[in-house]
């Protein structure tokens, strides 16, 4: 009341009210607000590989997805049962319509490899990969280095916490060439497309945060990016995580009820989601069941987990 007394009678007296403001500057408290990371869940956490595809289609996932609560659903390529433009039209509108996000488009390829045609060839594929991503709408694409493949079990590659031997006459560093020179080919159609590239600390040379970052600086485009999996870090995971997290584009989040079925990894979810909130990670985080629990018990508690630790300030 007593400013507002001193304005008026300011006024009426010709002061001018521009250097009175100046003067006593008006300060307001700050208040934060907490906003969650959008979820997404992929359609692998529904299928798993347990079973012919057909019996778990996309559609019945996402209609899932939307039942349970989910923001978004990342699309595994191989489980899909066609690519004509109808398909994936229909599969765009059925998200939209159920009020969720096509948020990631989960890939294979191998650029691993002394045959050239063959890295040719799985460039080829990862171009027309990116082609159905466009269609489809979704704005990042999970990307693979590949491995040397002389590990014919990936029972084998699991037990060996997913290091195998190189080819005999070749070394990581012939492998990390030609995953760059391959990777480097399909960056113009990823800019035309409109989709960014995500590569995956996977197994092969993405098997620690070192090879992950050493391909992403070599290409230095803002159309390669890092999928950051909680679950595929093996040793030191947590400082593997931080290594990468200011690199992600869509981070992946594993969770295991019932056990794993190659191995279990006891994840802190709250830890991790203070290392994706120190890197200003505001996107989205895409639930990988890989549990043995059923997926109708085990996808929504682990979509409780998620929500609970991914979140930020605004």
């Amino acid at each position: 009341m007593k400013r507002r007394r001193f304005l008026q009678s300011a006024a009426l007296a010709g002061l001018p009210l521009t250097a009175f403001a100046k003067a006593s500057p008006i300060f307001l408290p700050t208040i934060k607000k907490k906003r969650h990371n959008p979820i997404g869940v992929s359609t692998y956490s529904f299928w798993q590989f347990n079973g012919p595809k057909e019996e778990t289609p996309i559609s019945q996932c996402i209609e899932d997805a939307a039942r349970m609560g989910f923001d978004g659903i990342e699309i595994l390529h191989i489980q899909m049962t066609g690519e004509d433009n109808a398909t994936l039209q229909k599969l765009k509108k059925q998200a939209f319509h159920a009020g969720l996000d096509l948020m990631g488009f989960s890939t294979h390829q191998g650029f691993v490899s002394p045959d050239a045609d063959v890295r040719q060839e799985n460039v080829e594929k990862t171009l027309h990969q990116i082609e159905l991503a466009y269609r489809l709408g979704i704005p990042t694409m999970r990307i693979n280095t590949g491995r040397w493949g002389t590990t014919k079990s990936f029972d084998d590659l699991m037990a060996n916490k997913g290091i195998e031997p190189t080819l005999e006459g070749y070394t990581d560093e012939d492998g990390f060439k030609w995953v760059i020179d391959s990777i480097e080919k399909c960056i113009p159609k990823a800019e035309e497309c409109g989709v960014v590239l995500g590569l995956e600390n996977h197994w092969g040379l993405g098997r620690t945060a070192d090879g992950v970052q050493r391909i992403v600086e070599a290409i230095d485009s803002p159309w390669l990016m890092v999928t950051l999996d909680t679950g595929n870090f093996l040793e030191n995971g947590y400082q593997q995580l931080q290594q990468l997290a200011d690199r992600a584009i869509l981070m992946q989040a594993k969770t295991y009820y019932g056990e794993g079925k190659w191995y279990t990894l006891d994840l802190d979810y709250k830890r991790i989601g203070q290392i994706m909130r120190e890197a200003n990670y505001r996107g989205y985080i895409s639930l990988e069941f890989e549990g043995q629990a059923p997926p109708a018990e085990a996808v929504p508690k682990s979509l409780e987990k998620l929500r609970k630790n991914f979140y930020y300030e605004v």
